[in-house]
């Protein structure tokens, strides 16, 4: 009788633990990783001000002055501008501030599709365009900004796939109550108990 009522003791609090187990399931822990990521972020802004194609700076691709039309910067550095902003910038400090493991993961992803296009903006800017028009090269603000964005995502990604020490109590809590509640069971269904 006492085991019996342990158990329903139990149970009446099953649902109260479910819900801190799904919480604590959606933190992430950066560790050490946050100043790393916090520095790319920063490396990240920085680009921004720092010239991508002549006159051209990361600002002026973004809000398409007249510096980035003189200079003829093209669609994949524009995109790139905005994911880095959004993602690069945005969902990383969404996640860097609120912990949230799905804000960690858009960011992750986010970051990954602007390394393609940082990475498509250095090459589109030594290809010639029509009529053979060859403007200034990639500068340094879209070569850091490319870069900073690769780390970036290296370090989300690491952040995304790793577990806490927490969640990995966690689990291991909830693999142990589901053996011994198979085991409970067993021995009821043989009439073991």
């Amino acid at each position: 009788m006492n085991r019996v009522g342990n158990d329903q003791e139990f149970e009446q609090f099953r649902g109260e633990i479910d819900a801190v187990e799904r919480r604590i399931a959606g933190e992430i822990d950066p560790g050490a990783r946050a100043m790393v990521v916090a520095g790319a972020v920063f490396a990240l802004l920085v680009s921004l001000i720092l010239p991508h194609a002549g006159a051209a700076r990361g600002f002026d691709v973004l809000l398409s002055t007249d510096a980035a039309r003189l200079e003829h910067i093209g669609l994949p550095s524009r995109v790139f501008v905005w994911l880095v902003i959004v993602f690069g910038v945005g969902f990383s400090l969404l996640a860097l501030t609120t912990r949230r493991w799905v804000l960690a993961w858009l960011a992750c992803a986010g970051s990954a599709v602007a390394s393609v296009f940082g990475v498509l903006s250095i090459w589109h800017r030594q290809t010639p365009g029509l009529g053979n028009y060859e403007g200034a090269g990639p500068g340094i603000g879209l070569i850091l900004g490319t870069l900073a964005v690769m780390v970036l995502t290296f370090h989300w990604i690491r952040v995304v796939w790793s577990r806490t020490a927490v969640q990995l109590a966690a689990e291991e809590q909830r693999r142990n109550a589901a053996r011994e509640a198979e085991e409970r069971d067993r021995k009821r269904l043989l009439g073991d108990e």
